[in-house]
Order: structure tokens, then C-alpha cells, then sequence
């Protein structure tokens, strides 16, 4: 199963923890077959929040929320189960200087196309 790491820092420790440790950890997740994709993000400021109501798009420029600390980057990984997911997510380098979020992937449902599928 999949598992979503989010990667929260506020601004100050953004840059806290130096990005060659990041990709070292990355590297130690990929040897270890766990890793599925990682990033880090630009600054909340560069960030701009979409939202469609009744079918009228708007901008805002920065987050959908304020908050003390940012999303600032993720890893994507592979686990057997949720501890194992919290197992990796607690060797996040980022960690010690912000939170880690962990959040199970869930698979899109779409049994209703291919329903409609199979009755063409």
C-alpha cells in the first residue's frame, strides 16, 4: 500500500534541515525498495490556491489556509501497513525540525466505467 508523507516545517526552519540530508534519506528509502516519489516544495508564497464555485474559477495567491507550519515537501512510499509506514515516516530527516503527516493512499473507486464499459 501507498502511503503519503507530508512534510510540514514553519518558515523559519524551512531550510533547517540541509537538502544533500533529504536526498540521502531518499537514496536509503530507494535501496530499501520503500521509495515512490519525494519533493521538496518552493515557499508557501509561491503557492496559489484554485477554487471552482458553480462554475466560476477563482486565484488567490498563497495557501488555502494560514498556518504555523507549511507543507514543505513529501515522500510517496511503499509499505506493508500502517507501522511500517510511521517505521519510515519517523526517519524523515525534516522531523526533528517540523511534523510528518502520514496519510494511506486511497485507490480511486471507478467500478462505475467500467460498468458502463462493459455494457457497450
Amino acid at each position: 500500500m501507498n502511503y503519503l508523507c507530508l512534510v510540514y516545517l514553519a518558515q523559519d526552519k524551512l531550510h533547517a534541515c540541509p537538502d544533500s540530508t533529504c536526498f540521502a534519506f531518499a537514496e536509503e528509502l530507494r535501496g530499501s525498495g520503500h521509495f515512490v516519489a519525494g519533493q521538496a516544495l518552493q515557499p508557501i508564497d509561491t503557492a496559489t490556491t484554485i477554487r471552482v464555485r458553480n462554475g466560476q474559477m477563482s486565484l488567490t495567491d498563497g495557501p488555502f489556509a494560514e498556518t504555523k507550519e507549511q507543507l514543505a515537501g513529501f515522500y510517496m512510499i511503499e509499505a506493508k501497513d500502517l507501522n511500517e509506514a510511521i517505521y519510515w515516516a519517523s526517519k524523515i530527516p525534516p522531523a526533528r525540525y517540523g511534523s510528518i503527516e502520514v496519510r494511506p493512499v486511497r485507490e480511486l473507486d471507478i467500478s462505475d466505467i467500467a460498468a458502463a464499459q462493459a455494457s457497450v
